[in-house]
């Protein structure tokens, strides 16, 4: 197929009179790149689709949008058998290839270096003196093998992953980083542990699917309460009136957020919904006297407003949720001798393999960038084995995903094994092998020996984690694009991504959606004990279809890393600075992330 150029998308464009942006552009010819498109036909898409979504405009986040439900459902073409001859296959054989080489040129040079500089050909795998030789020398384990052979009958790698550009390329940030470059020391003294303590009600005794309907109403009540008082408490309401009350004088009630159908929310098909003790009722809202808002279902709000009939209640003010306090660490553990230098902190989401391809590549990739830049946490994100990958819904494998699934955690373990990183796996909903419930158990990884053990942490989905007296909260629910695809605004000249993060802090849940995406098993008895926030955390990783992004929202750095592979080519990683033990100034809290990037692999 001929190379696709900016200037043919661009006069297809013209030709329909849609209006577009450099970035625009830029995305689309991504996306070509991606899907193997000329530059007419993803035009012709696009028209068809923005036509039955009403004239959609053409942005960024529209095409994000375009691409999951329209570009990533259409079938791939396979690649001919004279590319992957071309391409060699990634295997143990040519790593070591490849590491050999290394080494007869670094023991050339080191024959005309200094008796000083030649006396350190050893390996030092301190965190003072990080090993020179690539990190992927580590995965020289038969058992390790991670080769696209291994996963029949994928026995290529990606064509276009492997043609990737703008490696390493730093594509979003915040704040500044001052002095040495992007790496940790791999300080294996570094503390990672849950906030809310170890619990293992997620691994014992968990009957999901064995739910009652008044089970669910009784939590979303205690919901609609619990959210409602704190509203009472910080505006200073004296009450709350009965939703369905027919009164001439204007009064405040509280309810959740639905819609009046199947469809989509929209200013004119929202309800609120009461809770028992008003009620428990349901009234349309009328927002049209409303000047700014942003709704979206399951959403806790308290209006103020008149409802002359008891059938329409026409809002005139909107109360919202309000943020819960930062973590205040006790004052036992402010002591001199804990970590006080900055840490960094990796996270990546998988996929790990791109959409044509078992191959990981993009995973010892990963492991590579591990090894040199030694992060002193890193946090991988599921789907490991991702059920969503054509090759595995097809079951075109030969082993158990289990094993697939269990050869990646040990690549990933063996192979970082000399940086002193400390890993932290997170299952996602995605993962084949694993309890398709939300909230969502940690992984089980037996055989797994007291060194290994003891650097690696496992963790639910969603949780809250304690790093020294930083507080990182977390899910791999795709939350964002859930939520971006319900919420409706008006009038709030604030982005998008900003309101939805304000709206999962305010709301004080990982998941605040009711009802939530078909995609989505929820179960809500666990819900209401593992799925909320104890606290606002300074920290939010929220991995998502979506664009990747680092902001500051209310105080709380907000993350999407984006994930390790889009499609059929490479994705993005993140990296946090965070100072580990952050001091007041003045008696202010101060924000403990110094810096952060979004990176691509």
């Amino acid at each position: 197929m001929a190379p696709v150029s900016v200037d043919e998308i661009k006069s297809e464009l013209d030709t329909f009179n849609i209006a577009f942006t450099n970035e625009t552009l830029d995305k689309m010819l991504e996306q070509c790149l991606c899907h193997r498109l000329k530059g007419d036909e993803i035009v012709f898409e696009w028209f068809a689709y923005s036509s039955s979504k009403k004239q959609m405009p053409l942005t960024i986040d529209n095409l994000e949008q375009f691409e999951y439900e329209i570009l990533n459902k259409k079938k791939k073409p396979k690649g001919s058998s004279k590319a992957s001859q071309i391409n060699r296959t990634r295997d143990i054989n040519s790593i070591q290839e490849l590491i050999k080489a290394e080494e007869e040129e670094e023991n050339l040079l080191d024959s005309y270096s200094t008796p000083a500089k030649g006396s350190q050909k050893r390996a030092l795998t301190t965190p003072e003196h990080p090993q020179s030789k690539r990190g992927v020398a580590r995965l020289a384990s038969p058992s390790l093998m991670l080769s696209p052979a291994s996963f029949s009958p994928s026995a290529t790698p990606s064509q276009k992953y492997g043609m990737r550009g703008g490696r390493g390329e730093v594509v979003a940030s915040f704040g500044v980083v001052q002095g040495p470059r992007w790496t940790g020391k791999g300080q294996s003294d570094v503390k990672v542990e849950m906030l809310e303590g170890r619990d293992d009600s997620l691994t014992s005794n968990y009957k999901y699917m064995f739910q009652r309907l008044r089970d669910i109403r009784d939590v979303l009540t205690g919901k609609i309460e619990e959210l409602g008082e704190e509203l009472r408490t910080h505006f200073n309401i004296e009450e709350f009136s009965p939703v369905s009350l027919p009164v001439q004088d204007s009064i405040t009630v509280l309810g959740q957020v639905c819609c009046d159908s199947n469809g989509k929310l929209n200013a004119q098909s929202v309800l609120l919904e009461a809770g028992q003790e008003q009620g428990g009722r349901q009234v349309p809202v009328d927002l049209s006297e409303l000047k700014e808002f942003s709704l979206f279902p399951g959403q806790v709000v308290a209006m103020e407003g008149m409802n002359t009939s008891g059938q329409k209640f026409v809002a005139t003010k909107l109360y919202e949720g309000i943020s819960m306090p930062f973590y205040s660490p006790p004052e036992v553990k402010q002591e001199m001798d804990e970590v006080s230098e900055p840490i960094m902190v990796m996270m990546s989401c998988g996929p790990y393999t791109p959409s044509d391809s078992l191959s990981y590549d993009p995973l010892i990739d990963l492991i590579t960038i591990i090894n040199k830049d030694r992060p002193d946490v890193c946090i991988l994100f599921g789907p490991f084995v991702d059920s969503k990958h054509e090759q595995i819904e097809k079951n075109q494998v030969t082993e158990t995903f289990e094993v697939i699934f269990k050869r990646c955690v040990d690549s990933i373990v063996e192979g970082t094994k000399g940086t002193g990183c400390r890993l932290l796996f997170v299952p996602s909903q995605r993962d084949v092998h694993h309890h398709y419930i939300y909230p969502q158990p940690p992984f089980s990884i037996p055989n797994l020996s007291k060194d290994e053990a003891t650097r690696v942490t496992l963790a639910p989905d969603p949780c809250t984690l304690l790093i020294g007296n930083v507080t990182i909260g977390l899910t791999s629910t795709d939350i964002l694009f859930h939520m971006g695809a319900e919420e409706i605004s008006s009038g709030t000249g604030t982005e998008r991504f900003s309101r939805i993060m304000k709206h999962i802090l305010t709301q004080r849940s990982y998941y605040p959606l009711y009802p939530p995406a078909e995609e989505v098993n929820m179960d809500y008895e666990k819900f209401q004990q593992f799925g909320q926030m104890p606290l606002t955390p300074d920290v939010l990783i929220v991995p998502s279809e979506l664009r990747y992004f680092i902001k500051d929202v209310t105080g709380c750095v907000c993350v999407n890393p984006g994930r390790l592979t889009k499609g059929q080519v490479g994705g993005t990683y993140g990296r946090l600075l965070i100072q580990p033990n952050p001091v007041p100034v003045d008696g202010k809290r101060v924000s403990p992330c110094i810096a952060g990037q979004v990176v691509k692999i």
